[in-house]
């Protein structure tokens, strides 16, 4: 029998006798032999038993009391006045000489009685220390040497029971008693924290310490394995301080020292635990438990952030700088490798100003200092990134890891960037505004992603310089440069294509790096324009276009005389346009009155340069 010592009071809640036979049924009893000596049928061994029961430990566990004719012990005798007289109390022998006191209220252990046999409460297990006469001899010979979850069924003799005297209207004297046994939890008081690590990963760079903020999930259950909480279940990890007192004492020692990814099993006392109260909702006193966590995360409030530098280009001519705009590609993750978020997945990279406050202020620091091409892991700590609160599937208290890789930056005071590879001996034509240029070049990102060849097409780009045929930068780039020269030239997006970029072939904010090679270039016509004379003008140049004699010139006649003066060398139009649009637009300034034609009187000629007139 469960009962305890006078004077010692019981932990809540109440000890109820835990019916492990549902059908109400009595346990079976042949074959344990004589009823003068302990009898001990083990009927269930769990294959792990790491710990048996010694004298001095203390066990909770579930039993039902039976009469070798199979009655249960009955509680017709716990009458409201009984139950009302706390301090009733009998003397009762145990064994040959040994009397403890026990309390009518203690007997209220025995068997609850319903339509159908006994029920049982799994929150009321018997608990007590074993091999301090706190039991009858037998139950504390027959303990010892248990595994949690072992049932066993023990037959006690009346002299390691209540021996010839009994308990008035419970149990007769010289009675064999038989228990039904599953023991739940064994501990001691000796016990320290337990820690079985089953997996850790091959790299831990770092292990909690004290003060150290953690997110873990955990499955916690008793000694028998019955889950009593899990954070898995409720989808969101368990976060808190470790080693300030925000944990039970078990747990705060027990995660001391692991790493991020670390899976182990922390068994807990129940003094370093809930202790005799338990928690009051789930956790009954003197429970043992056992904690098997996942740490999927730890910082500390003081850390900044960590860099790790990956890939570095071994030419860097220039790093990164605040007020840069920098565009990336990375991976977002969490410390456990959860993938939060990519720019790789969009197709797309992140463009930003740094050192602005344009991204989080982690980030704003480690971009700092990163070379063109450079590949680097940023790691940043919640307080330097999104907080307690977290943000989307980013969750509260999170640290962040970037693998970003740069794929170009500029700043916008930049201007182009000009390197000339090779110049001929003879260099002293050089290109200027108006003049007519055929190149070839190879178009590219500043990580060398291809974006455009002319020698892959098999023809030269032409353009007139200063016209607007090219952006700014390839103008500007192209500029005072001889023929057979070849050169790079780095435009920053602002001269170049923009945030907007070319949709489906230049990144927006993309700095854009040329190689050219400049093939042919015919020398422009004076600023403004479209046609010169190359040498004296005629006095009777009206005259001379107004072949029939009619005193109107016509379209016809007018395009027929300018491309006669270049075709022989005497005029010139302006290269790289095209040759009809000008004569037409030449024709147009002469025809003043816009009739069609043009007569002697609205015939003029303008200045050019005091040398030579142009219509």
């Amino acid at each position: 029998m469960a009962f305890r010592a006078r004077g010692w009071r019981p932990p809540p809640p109440p000890l109820l006798l835990l019916l492990l036979w549902v059908t109400g049924q009595a346990a079976p009893v042949a074959g344990l032999g004589s009823d003068t000596e302990l009898q001990i049928e083990r009927r269930f061994v769990p294959d792990e038993c790491p710990r048996t029961v010694r004298s001095g430990d203390f066990v909770r566990y579930h039993y039902v009391g039976t009469f070798p004719d199979g009655q249960k012990f009955d509680s017709r005798y716990h009458t409201a006045e009984d139950k009302a007289d706390k301090n009733l109390h009998l003397q009762v022998r145990v064994g040959e000489n040994t009397r403890v006191g026990i309390y009518w209220k203690d007997l209220q252990f025995l068997v609850r009685v319903q339509n159908h046999g006994l029920s049982y409460d799994r929150d009321s297990t018997f608990n007590v220390f074993v091999g301090k006469g706190q039991l009858i001899a037998g139950m504390d010979q027959a303990l010892v040497g248990m595994c949690v979850n072992e049932r066993r069924f023990v037959k006690i003799p009346p002299k390691l029971a209540y021996g010839s005297e009994g308990v008035s209207g419970v149990i007769p004297p010289n009675s064999v008693l038989h228990f039904d046994v599953l023991l739940m939890d064994i501990w001691n008081s000796e016990d320290q924290v337990q820690i079985h690590t089953y997996f850790k990963p091959p790299s831990c760079p770092r292990t909690i310490q004290v003060s150290d903020f953690v997110r873990y999930h955990y499955n916690g259950t008793f000694l028998d394995g019955t889950l009593f909480d899990s954070s898995h279940n409720r989808m969101k990890t368990y976060d808190t301080y470790v080693g300030i007192g925000w944990l039970i004492p078990g747990m705060d020692k027990g995660l001391l020292g692991m790493c991020v990814g670390e899976k182990r099993i922390i068994t807990i006392p129940p003094f370093l635990a809930y202790g005799e109260d338990g928690d009051g909702k789930d956790i009954p006193g003197q429970a043992s438990l056992v904690f098997d966590v996942a740490l999927l995360d730890l910082h500390n409030p003081k850390d900044s952030i960590s860099i790790e530098n990956k890939v570095v280009p071994k030419n860097c001519e220039r790093i990164s700088q605040s007020g840069d705009f920098l565009r990336y590609h990375y991976n977002g993750t969490l410390l456990d490798g959860t993938l939060f978020d990519s720019s790789y997945s969009r197709n797309r990279t992140f463009d930003t100003y740094i050192g602005q406050g344009y991204v989080i202020p982690g980030m704003d620091e480690g971009l700092l200092g990163v070379c063109i091409g450079e590949k680097r892991r940023i790691v940043v700590p919640p307080h330097l990134g999104y907080g307690e609160e977290g943000r989307g599937n980013i969750p509260g208290s999170a640290v962040l890891v970037f693998d970003i890789h740069v794929i170009d930056f500029h700043n916008p005071s930049d201007s182009i960037s000009i390197t000339s590879h090779y110049k001929p001996p003879d260099c002293s034509v050089l290109s200027k505004k108006g003049d007519y240029l055929k190149y070839h070049y190879n178009a590219s990102l500043l990580d060398g992603t291809l974006l455009d060849s002319t020698w892959n097409l098999g023809k030269t780009y032409n353009i007139v310089l200063g016209s607007g045929q090219v952006v700014l930068g390839m103008d500007m780039g192209l500029r005072e440069m001889c023929v057979g020269e070849k050169r790079t030239v780095i435009i920053p997006p602002h001269l170049g294509y923009g945030e907007a970029g070319v949709d489906g072939e230049v990144p927006g904010s993309a700095v854009l790096v040329f190689e050219i090679e400049l093939l042919e270039l015919v020398a422009g016509l004076p600023e403004g324009y479209m046609f010169i004379w190359n040498g004296e003008v005629s006095p009777n140049l009206f005259e001379e276009i107004d072949k029939d004699g009619d005193g109107e010139v016509l379209l016809e006649e007018f395009s027929e005389y300018i491309h006669a003066q270049v075709a022989s060398g005497k005029g010139k139009l302006a290269p790289g346009f095209d040759a009809e649009l000008i004569v037409k637009n030449m024709f147009t300034n002469q025809d003043r009155n816009g009739d069609g034609k043009v007569i002697a009187e609205e015939f003029k000629l303008k200045d050019q340069e005091a040398k030579h007139d142009e219509l």
